[in-house]
C-alpha cells in the first residue's frame, strides 16, 4: 500500500509548527497506525532528517500513553479503538490521512505529535485516591458491593486517562475524564470517607487546569476508545452539588 501522511511537525513549545507531506510506499494491510508512523521514522532516520515524535507504549489499548487525531477524529476513524490499535486494513491504497496532535490550551505541544498531558495527572492527585490500611489486601469478598453499583463502577474505571475526550470537545472540557475518576470511587463504599472533598477538589483543580466546561456536545463519548459513557458528567454534577450543599 501507498499511503500519503499530512503530518504535523513542531520543534517544540515556542516553535511554529507546520504541516509536512510525507508518503509511506511499503505499508501494508497488517499494521497498526503506529506501525505505520514506525515505518516512516525509519525512512526519515535514513534520508538524515529528525523522526516524527509521536507518544506510544503498550501499543495494545490499554495505557493511554498514544493520541493522536486522524483526518480531523481523535485516535481514528474506528469507534471503542485507540489509535495503537487502529490498523491500516481500514485503509485503501492511495489515501491520504492527516495526522496532528491532541488541541486544547492544557495541552501544549511539547514536539510534533507529543502534547504535555500532566494536567490530568495533577486532576487525579487533587482527589482520586481512597484511605486504606497498610498490610495485606483484605478478602475479595469482605466488603460486598451490589452488582448494580459494582456494574456502573467498572464502566467508569475503563478509562485509560489518554485525553481523546477532551481533544474532541469543541471546549476542550475534561468533564469526561475527570467525571469517571469520581463517578467509579463513588459506586464503591471504599470511596466514601473522601467523597465530598473528592469531587470538589478534583473539579476546582479541573478549572484550575484551563479546560473549558461540558455544554452536551457529547463528542467526549463518541471517540472514547473504552466506552466510558456520558453519564460519568451527570453523576460528577450530582456529586459536587450534594457536596456543595452539605458544605
Amino acid at each position: 500500500m501507498t499511503i500519503h501522511l499530512t503530518v504535523w511537525r513542531q520543534a517544540g513549545p515556542g516553535s511554529k509548527g507546520k504541516f509536512v507531506d510525507y508518503t509511506v510506499t511499503d505499508a501494508n494491510s497488517q499494521m497498526s497506525f503506529l506501525e505505520l508512523l514506525d515505518v516512516l521514522n525509519e525512512d526519515l532516520i535514513h534520508k538524515g532528517e529528525e523522526p516524527v515524535e509521536f507518544d506510544h507504549d503498550c501499543r495494545e489499548g490499554i495505557c493511554g500513553a498514544c493520541g493522536v487525531v486522524i483526518n480531523g477524529r481523535a485516535h481514528g476513524p474506528e469507534k471503542l479503538t485507540a489509535a495503537c490499535q487502529l490498523h491500516m486494513r481500514h485503509y485503501n491504497d492511495g489515501d491520504s490521512i492527516v495526522v496532528e496532535p491532541w488541541r486544547a490550551r492544557a495541552f501544549p505541544v511539547i514536539r510534533d505529535l507529543v502534547v504535555d498531558r500532566t494536567a490530568m495527572d495533577r486532576i487525579v492527585e487533587a482527589g482520586g485516591f481512597i484511605s486504606v490500611n497498610t498490610g495485606s489486601a483484605p478478602d475479595a469478598n469482605a466488603v460486598l458491593i451490589p452488582r448494580e453499583k459494582l456494574e456502573h463502577a467498572f464502566d467508569f474505571a475503563a478509562c485509560i486517562g489518554c485525553g481523546a475526550c477532551i481533544a474532541a470537545c469543541p471546549n476542550a472540557s475534561a468533564s469526561l475524564f475527570t467525571g469517571a475518576k469520581i463517578a467509579h470511587l463513588a459506586y464503591l463504599p471504599q470511596g466514601d470517607p473522601e467523597r465530598k472533598r473528592r469531587v470538589v477538589s478534583m473539579v476546582d483543580q479541573m478549572e484550575k487546569e484551563g479546560f473549558g466546561d461540558c455544554s452536551n456536545h457529547v463528542e467526549c463519548e463518541a471517540v472514547c476508545p473504552v466506552g466510558v459513557p456520558i453519564t460519568a458528567i451527570t453523576k460528577m454534577r450530582r456529586e459536587y452539588m450534594r457536596a456543595a450543599i452539605s458544605n
